[in-house]
């Protein structure tokens, strides 16, 4: 299948339609319906495995299962969910009882909000994290009534509408902020937290891989300590402290991540793959694939 999966992809698996005035000058933008766009897919998923080249918010009514490169999550009943376009997943409905909305929206939709967000720097956004939260009836019910905004409001002709569904989207983004964890909202800001924290940020920096022609460009734990101008020794005795794994075994740990995905997402041949992860020959990337994973990549793939 297609690595990325585009806006226009998503319109034209969705059969949905695009209102002509959503994408001008403000980004884009557009909320919907899951037993309505359910229903028009013939109750095939919505939701393909895949990364978006846009960042989206679900709220999921029924029993789900949301799908990871590495971890599956149960949704029993009602769940929040947020994507960014740097992690692929997709969710498994498991049965025909579903109902509730999402929202999609580009990077730059919410650059004008004068609250200075960064998306990426947000805890729900980041690499690595499974922002999947299951609600009570409770909280589902007060997620669904700001959906219920965004629907009526796209649908109006108020000529600020946009400044508002922009409002709505941050709502959101806020109400999930407060269902995570203490320790993901906040953290203490000192010099090993900012290593560690510019060390992740140029790491995932050179993720996804888009294609074969991609190369990946600092492999070592030298070229991440050069580029943040501090002593190898000392990028890793901080990542130690601060995640418990060494520089090395992080950058692996990615490196088999991505590896995975793309054996899993995509028919690039082993050897263009290889390449991609900055293999210099096929042999070497099979031996380091199998040395983390215990398989091949082909036996991986198969």
């Amino acid at each position: 299948m297609d690595k990325i999966s585009t806006l226009e992809q998503f319109y034209e698996e969705t059969r949905s339609f695009v209102p002509e005035d959503i994408g001008r000058e403000i980004g884009h933008f557009n909320v919907f319906k899951i037993d309505e766009l359910m229903a028009a897919s013939k109750g095939k998923p919505v939701m393909p495995y895949n990364r978006r080249a846009y960042y989206k918010i679900s709220l999921i009514r029924g029993r789900n299962r949301a799908e990871y490169a590495d971890k599956t999550i149960e949704i029993e009943k009602n769940a929040l969910l947020f994507a960014t376009p740097k992690v692929p997943y997709h969710y498994v409905p498991e049965d025909e009882d579903q109902s509730g909305s999402f929202c999609i929206f580009t990077g730059d939709y919410l650059a004008k909000d004068k609250s200075g967000i960064q998306l990426d720097d947000l805890p729900l956004f980041a690499p690595g994290g499974y922002p999947v939260f299951q609600l009570s009836e409770e909280q589902a019910e007060e997620i669904d009534a700001i959906f219920q905004k965004m629907h009526r409001e796209l649908a109006s002709d108020y000529i600020y509408k946009y400044d508002l569904l922009r409002n709505y989207t941050l709502e959101l983004i806020h109400y999930g902020q407060k269902l995570q964890p203490m320790s993901a909202t906040h953290s203490t800001q000192n010099a090993s937290t900012r290593i560690t924290s510019l060390f992740v940020e140029l790491l995932e920096r050179q993720f996804p891989i888009e294609s074969p022609r991609q190369r990946l460009q600092m492999r070592t734990a030298a070229a991440y300590a050069d580029r943040l101008a501090v002593h190898v020794n000392h990028l890793n005795q901080v990542l130690k402290e601060t995640t418990g794994k060494t520089t090395s075994a992080i950058i692996s740990g990615r490196i088999i991540k991505e590896a995975k995905i793309l054996l899993k997402q995509t028919d690039w041949n082993v050897s263009e793959i290889a390449f991609a992860l900055g293999f210099g020959e096929v042999a070497h990337f099979s031996n380091f694939f199998k040395k983390h994973t215990s398989f091949t990549p082909v036996a991986f793939r198969q």
